[in-house]
């Protein structure tokens, strides 16, 4: 399916559906949002938005998130024209959504991640690409859609966020020209920047604070993990999203090479996020399930939180660093 195709399946389309994944972050919600504007404006239409997590509060400054409704929500018997999942690298990211997905006329995977699956009826997956937002804007660029500052605002924060502030090695030259194109458009850097990253709590920050200093370091300071509990994050009092940004912290130390994050998900299932400097950790998580980039990834372990940091420990020291 080539971009005319997918501008005219979105035009011919009664009922749009547009799914994020789980957990969801910037990337997931802003390219969310930001079709859900460009359909707006372009096709004078509304498309319907399916959060399969709670949004964290940092990113409800996004034009139309409050339109976004939570699974629970949503009347799993309707079938849609059309549904795009947009940064969902892998089927099973949709859970419960993935019976609207697949009851959909019409699929479309729209994301850029290497191991993703291409499990749509149509896929559109860049993974040379920073972000999901930089697929979906070479996307409307192509199809010459109006692009809007409230459009902007939201592919602007999936780069963003994608790009660790542009500041990973996913920060592309295309990425940057993008980001300024958007930043012609009318978005205000300095604004989104402090909704992303300048807008936590102290509980957030004191939480964080804890993880950090309770972090674990193996073979001669090149691995580091936290492990976080459910009575950790009720104690502190913190949103589902208060882990976001620990694993960059612990790859920022000088020796470290390989950082892992897990967090209790219930007794048994563990949520794991990984990040590396130069390994391929994206083969670690593939291994159970999930996938990502080389050099950040994550996957969902069927284990307490002890038993799956001591497999991923085990798989990152089979890696001889």
């Amino acid at each position: 399916m080539d971009w005319i195709q997918l501008h005219n399946i979105i035009k011919s389309s009664k009922n749009i559906l547009i799914i994020s994944h789980i957990n969801p972050d910037g990337d997931t919600l802003g390219s969310m949002c930001g079709l859900y504007s460009a359909i707006k404006d372009n096709f004078r239409k509304k498309a319907d938005m399916l959060l399969m997590s709670k949004c964290p509060e940092i990113f409800k400054f996004l034009p139309y998130i409050s339109e976004a409704k939570h699974i629970n929500d949503f009347d799993k018997s309707r079938e849609y024209d059309l549904a795009i999942n947009v940064d969902v690298a892998s089927a099973d990211r949709m859970f419960e959504s993935a019976v609207l997905f697949q009851k959909a006329k019409h699929t479309v995977n729209i994301d850029h991640h290497l191991t993703n699956e291409k499990y749509g009826e149509y896929n559109f997956v860049s993974p040379e690409a920073s972000s999901a937002g930089e697929v979906l804007y070479s996307l409307m660029s192509k199809m010459n859609w109006k692009i809007s500052q409230k459009t902007a605002e939201c592919l602007y924060t999936s780069i963003l966020t994608d790009t660790g502030a542009f500041k990973y090695n996913n920060t592309t030259a295309a990425a940057l020209k993008i980001a300024g194109n958007l930043v012609d458009i009318g978005v205000i850097p300095s604004d989104i920047y402090k909704y992303c990253y300048e807008s936590n709590t102290k509980e957030h920050v004191l939480f964080q604070a804890y993880c950090l200093n309770n972090a674990v370091f193996s073979d001669d300071n090149k691995i580091s993990y936290i492990t976080v509990f459910k009575k950790d994050m009720e104690r502190f009092n913190v949103a589902e999203d208060c882990t976001e940004g620990l694993t960059e912290k612990l790859r920022a130390i000088k020796s470290v090479e390989v950082a892992f994050l897990v967090k209790q998900i219930s007794n048994t299932t563990s949520k794991v996020s990984m990040r590396s400097e130069q390994v391929d950790i994206s083969k670690i998580c593939t291994k159970f399930g999930g996938g990502g980039h080389k050099l950040a990834a994550g996957c969902v372990i069927k284990s307490g939180v002890k038993e799956a940091a001591g497999k991923i420990l085990e798989e990152v020291k089979n890696l001889k660093l």
